[in-house]
């Protein structure tokens, strides 16, 4: 019998999690791209919202601000929020790659992600 590197894993808990933020009104419901929300489209495997340009469009009327892009000053300073998060809580940053609307993370947790991703936008923001 051969025995693979995976018989010696403990696969209880993820070892990490790929946390992405979004910049306000840069991808809102019902955009082709596809969405989630946290009552009817949220269940891993699952569609998404479908595209509804009539969704969209109505979430475009309520924005409070312009969509929001980051430039390299901003990217910069979301890129050191995130990373004195990770510090602060004691999380394993092992990537990041701040975009002009979005960020991308990678940490090794074991609690769960939510909290982290909230923490990230507050001290971005």
């Amino acid at each position: 019998m051969t025995r693979d590197y995976i018989d010696f894993q403990d696969r209880s808990q993820p070892l990490g999690f790929l946390i992405t933020i979004r910049c306000y009104g840069t991808w809102l419901h019902g955009d082709e791209r596809g969405s989630m929300d946290r009552r009817t489209f949220n269940t891993f495997g699952m569609p998404g919202r479908p595209t509804n340009s009539d969704l969209r469009d109505s979430d475009r009327e309520f924005l409070k601000s312009p969509p929001m892009r980051l430039d390299a000053t901003c990217r910069r300073i979301v890129e050191e929020s995130i990373r004195e998060v990770c510090e602060f809580r004691s999380v394993g940053l092992v990537a990041i790659n701040v975009r002009t609307n979005h960020a991308h993370s990678v940490v090794r947790s074991s609690k769960p992600p939510e909290p982290l991703m909230n923490s990230f936008k507050a001290y971005a923001t």
